[in-house]
């Protein structure tokens, strides 16, 4: 395997988390009856560029198909986040009714929406068609393709050049992230703007954030790389703000290399000088993390098997992809965790891949009650925490166990 950027050989493995079926693949009833595909969970990380990257085991197109079952709106901080940036953008960068706003993976428009109540025009570009569907019953002009430089050529050429592009949590979910922001320069107008959100590098090593790890996450990116790649394909990235998302993301904001109205502010220094400074530029950094993602792995089971012994009923809240990453990892099924909950239709009445412990609505945690309720987005936790607070009338507990078990 060679480095997706820079084209190097990839020979340090960052972490390996064994084999998994792809996080997003919900089974049907009729499908326990069949077998499922596993692919590598091993991650490298460049020596050269220090990308840190997934091999595209399972291809995109398949992970990202017309059962996509992740509808961004389920979640209302998440919502309130996208409604927030809207009126940032509004206000700082004169976004308004004489703008295009293009957003790259607009999912179910969830953030769009905002923008078309301001009365910008805006175009959503999403490949799953489950969501797209969605976002275009809200009047959303949607795309349904995946982007790249052959679909920004296109989009040019029929005159949508945006003043605005926009992607939240995408730039790690594209195998091809040169030919992404070929696509992305492209499509700019000249004074246009770019903004990306994606979670950081940097956190995920130092809160032991493994569990985002998953097929559709092809890389895994600190600021000084994506810095680099967006430098090659001519945008500048110049400011950059850290946000508490996802356990702590980026959001980048880029322009053509030949736009002068918009100048490099101090933030763009101060994020590379930090992960300069943290070591993300050294092989040492890399090494270590295994045994970290070990001891929260035996720190799950053990907590289970305890639980089961004891006689204590658990079930789990949300299924996320973080969950299966950890499930899978550690091995465990439905004879440790009885049910998990899921607010998302298209999940419901369905089953997880690998562990295959049924997904149902929330009333059957109130008909169960169980003893314990592990939340596996715990990047929600208070959002979950505060929803589900009728469970104290039994007292259940809470449990997170990223970065390290917790019991609430």
């Amino acid at each position: 395997m060679n480095c997706r950027f820079c084209n190097t050989s990839l020979e340090n493995v960052f972490v390996d988390l064994g084999f998994a079926p792809p996080s997003n693949s919900y089974l049907t009833i009729e499908d326990l009856k069949k077998g499922e595909s596993y692919y590598p969970l091993k991650v490298y990380s460049c020596d050269k560029c220090k990308l840190v990257q997934l091999d595209e085991f399972k291809k995109a197109t398949e992970i990202f198909s017309e059962e996509y079952a992740y509808f961004s709106s389920m979640s209302r901080s998440w919502l309130a986040h996208s409604k927030d940036y809207v009126a940032k953008m509004v206000q700082d960068y004169g976004i308004g009714k004489d703008s295009l706003v293009t957003e790259i993976a607009s999912n179910d428009g969830y953030l769009l929406q905002y923008f078309k109540e301001a009365g910008v025009t805006v175009l959503g570009i999403e490949p799953s068609e489950s969501t797209a569907r969605v976002s275009r019953k809200k009047g959303i002009e949607t795309v349904i393709d995946f982007f790249g430089e052959k679909l920004a050529t296109e989009l040019a050429n029929a005159g949508k050049k945006s003043d605005l592009v926009l992607g939240n949590n995408v730039l790690a979910h594209v195998p091809d992230i040169v030919d992404f922001v070929k696509g992305i320069k492209l499509l700019l107008k000249d004074d246009g703007i770019v903004t990306m959100e994606f979670p950081h590098l940097l956190q995920l090593i130092k809160h032991n954030q493994f569990d985002t790890i998953y097929h559709e996450h092809f890389s895994y990116l600190s600021f000084t790389t994506v810095y680099e790649i967006f430098k090659k394909e001519g945008i500048e990235l110049f400011h950059v703000e850290e946000i508490p998302t996802h356990g702590g993301s980026l959001r980048i904001f880029g322009k053509q290399n030949l736009n002068s109205s918009l100048t490099r502010r101090k933030s763009v220094d101060r994020v590379l000088n930090l992960e300069d400074t943290e070591g993300i530029n050294t092989k040492s950094y890399y090494t270590g993390f295994q045994n970290r993602v070990e001891s929260v792995k035996f720190d799950f089971i053990e907590f289970l098997l305890k639980a089961k012994k004891d006689g204590k009923k658990v079930a789990g809240y949300g299924a996320a992809a973080k969950g299966n990453t950890l499930l899978n990892y550690s091995g465990v099924k439905s004879d440790l965790i009885e049910f998990v909950v899921d607010a998302a239709p298209l999940k419901q009445n369905k089953f997880l891949p690998g562990s295959h412990i049924p997904i149902v609505k929330e009333h059957v945690l109130k008909d169960q009650k169980p003893d314990y309720i592990i939340i596996f987005p715990w990047n929600i936790k208070k959002e979950i925490i505060h929803q589900l607070e009728y469970a104290k009338d039994w007292e259940a507990k809470f449990v997170i166990f990223i970065p390290e078990l917790t019991i609430v």
